[in-house]
């Protein structure tokens, strides 16, 4: 805890209240949150969306001029990104469109370093990961954490969308080295990753994995998954998989992220409530109850912000978790 934060500690609750401006003295709103919440239906499309990166990456470099389908696969990126940007909140349609234009274009920067460049597997997956640690640890030094439920800002979402970048790239790089150079095979890979993403689920369930080392390590390792499978459907059977071709697999799947995200258009499932609370990235649903090891009053008492930093709240907590020193029913808590 740093200096800023044993001085709050130190205040009392009146002494807090007469620091903050008039807006977060009256109850300042919360800000919409900007990604949606993590559900099975994230998880589908996540991997959907990573297979379908993969099979519209490889038919485009080979059905037109491969600078052509980049220069493409790269305006559609900052088209895509810039629309999500501008909305300033979750809105389905957007958010899964930036996702997959990422996708599309996250596999071809990893493909360029290879195929243009010659560089190794290995040596672009290191580079990539490389690329990421450098995204995740100016992230929390920046924001004081990794979670997805405090991505209310511009300049939050856009570390956010940095590290998702970064780990499309990450996960093409790996997934072929594991297929090529390790000599796994598509399907082979397919079912490492799978196992893997298990692997995280079980740490996460029964051993109490932290929430977020949870969520980045299954999603760094959903790129390479899915992009195994799309490989495996699309590729030629000579070259171990399927042959189905890479234009009729990204048409199928395009279509089943389209009708799953018209589905969350219309029942807003996956919106995260708008009261959520989140200290130093603990996750708590709207509505009382502990989640992650988070105390259930947190939920409960509305969040007031007296800087863009730092989480500050003086408010009604339910019965029986009061505070020493504090009035009956009330409780003090900084970040």
């Amino acid at each position: 805890m740093d200096d800023h934060d044993e001085s709050a500690e130190r205040m009392t609750p009146s002494a807090r209240t007469a620091s903050r401006p008039p807006a977060a003295r009256a109850g300042q709103a919360v800000r919409a949150l900007r990604v949606p919440e993590i559900t099975a239906w994230f998880w589908i499309i996540k991997a959907l969306s990573t297979a379908l990166g993969e099979s519209t990456s490889d038919y485009l470099v080979h059905a037109i001029d491969p600078v052509v389908a980049v220069g493409i696969g790269f305006l559609g990126f900052v088209a895509a990104l810039a629309l999500q940007l501008s909305k300033r909140r979750y809105v389905a349609w957007s958010y899964w469109l930036a996702v997959v234009m990422v996708g599309i274009f996250g596999t071809m920067a990893a493909d360029v370093l290879h195929v243009g460049f010659h560089v190794p597997y290995v040596a672009s997956a290191l580079l990539y990961a490389v690329v990421l640690a450098a995204v995740f640890v100016t992230w929390q030094r920046t924001e004081g954490t990794l979670s997805v439920h405090t991505i209310d800002t511009a300049r939050r979402e856009l570390f956010y969308w940095a590290a998702v970048v970064s780990t499309f790239a990450l996960g093409t790089a790996v997934g072929d080295l594991t297929a090529i150079t390790l000599s796994l095979g598509y399907f082979g890979s397919a079912i490492l990753y799978a196992a893997v993403i298990g692997a995280v689920a079980v740490a996460r369930v029964r051993f109490g994995l932290n929430p977020i080392v949870a969520f980045w390590a299954a999603y760094v390792v959903t790129r390479p998954l899915g992009a195994s499978v799309a490989d495996w459907l699309a590729k030629a059977p000579s070259a171990g998989g399927l042959g189905f071709g890479g234009g009729p697999v990204s048409l199928v799947l395009a279509s089943a992220i389209a009708v799953l995200v018209a589905y969350l258009s219309v029942t807003r499932v996956d919106v995260q409530p708008a009261d959520r609370i989140d200290l130093r990235g603990a996750t708590t649903p709207a509505g009382c109850g502990a989640r992650a090891g988070t105390p259930s009053w947190t939920s409960c008492a509305p969040l007031v912000r007296d800087d863009p930093h730092r989480h500050v709240r003086v408010d009604r907590v339910p019965p029986g978790h009061g505070q020493p020193g504090l009035p009956p029913g009330r409780r003090a808590a900084g970040r």
